[in-house]
């Protein structure tokens, strides 16, 4: 079992660099200092959970409901979030970046996972690290959750005022019918 996330994370890694290459070219592209400010803190979040041993022993200690059956409901749960991660990725097509970008030719995309959040590869990257966090049971994956989910939240701003300014109303339509993380909630 103690493969099992790694190997999720490396099939999607795997998956993300091959799906890079057919992508549009950017007419406009978040500057560096504004990526480094969302990819700091996910590879602080990822140094959490990798780590085999923290500066802080607190961060070790186990969490109430850690255990043999959390960690396969934690295999699950990120199972899923890969899913969803690759699902969205193919509705978007050539128009994913992993920066804020817009595409030349940009389009707006509903379909799929996007009819029923605006950003499913965020969320489906917080199921991840949420099921990551469950299977090794510790308090460092619920802090590293946290901090991954400041730093999507603060690139969704980000996006969520760029895909305002391309498409106007049509997106401003599409954020009063879809919610951003999770359907009907958030």
């Amino acid at each position: 079992m103690s493969w099992f996330i790694p190997a999720l994370w490396l099939v999607w890694a795997l998956y993300w660099a091959a799906a890079a290459v057919s992508v549009k070219h950017a007419a406009r592209r978040e500057p560096l200092w504004s990526r480094a400010a969302h990819i700091g803190p996910l590879l602080v979040a990822a140094w959490l959970l990798c780590a085999p041993q923290l500066p802080w022993p607190s961060l070790h200690a186990s969490l109430p409901f850690a255990g043999d059956a959390a960690a396969w409901l934690g295999a699950v749960i990120a199972s899923l979030g890969l899913a969803l991660t690759v699902w969205a990725r193919v509705h978007l097509g050539a128009n994913w970046s992993g920066t804020v970008t817009v595409k030349q030719d940009h389009e707006l995309v509903r379909s799929g996972p996007y009819a029923w959040m605006r950003h499913p590869i965020y969320t489906g990257l917080l199921l991840m690290l949420a099921g990551t966090a469950l299977a090794l049971g510790e308090w460092r994956g619920v802090l590293a959750l946290l901090i991954a989910f400041a730093a999507l939240w603060r690139k969704l701003k980000l996006e969520e005022r760029w895909m305002c300014e391309t498409f106007g109303a049509a997106y401003d339509d599409y954020r009063r019918s879809v919610k951003a993380l999770l359907p009907g909630i958030l």
